[in-house]
């Protein structure tokens, strides 16, 4: 996925009213204003209401869903033809912003802005993406991401890191 298809798509989702939020390697991207590594995917966030939506306007573009082990109604992946992949969490949050199902987001976790290829973008903020880094074996690729998220927005590099310094 490039930053210009991440920027084009989410363009095309916003313009046809749906809330997108950036997560994952392109989130990073996105509040670090430029493109630090390739990416297979695009991690979108968004209101589980707003799914059948989503699925009819991407299906309009020919994306199809991928079935993997761990899909469920809150998060699966689709692909198109190019190999594009979307992957998809979405939640469903009560007035005071707290989850009350599907991916475990809250209103904090969704507050982010960045930029991509120019275009503004909304995503999951710096603290709560290197929070997201934490609680399974970390690789070098997220090192990277970590690294640079914790330099430039002073937050503290996360125990689970330490075998990198």
């Amino acid at each position: 996925m490039t930053a210009l298809d991440v920027a084009e798509l989410v363009a095309f989702l916003e313009e046809n009213g749906l809330e997108i939020y950036l997560d994952g390697g392109w989130a990073v991207d996105a509040v670090l204003g430029e493109q630090t590594r390739p990416h297979d995917d695009l991690d979108i966030a968004m209101p589980h209401a707003q799914v059948p939506q989503l699925r009819r306007l991407v299906a309009s573009r020919g994306f199809v869903e991928r079935y993997r082990d761990d899909s469920w109604e809150c998060n699966f992946v689709l692909v198109d033809d190019g190999g594009r992949c979307l992957d998809v969490h979405s939640y469903t949050l009560d007035e005071a912003g707290h989850n009350r199902g599907g991916v475990p987001y809250s209103r904090e976790h969704l507050t982010g802005r960045g930029v991509i290829a120019g275009q503004p973008v909304r995503c999951v903020p710096p603290d709560w993406l290197v929070k997201f880094h934490t609680g399974y074996a970390v690789d070098e690729k997220d090192w990277r991401d970590v690294r640079r998220l914790c330099e430039r927005f002073n937050i503290a590099i996360p125990a689970a890191f330490s075998k990198f310094r």
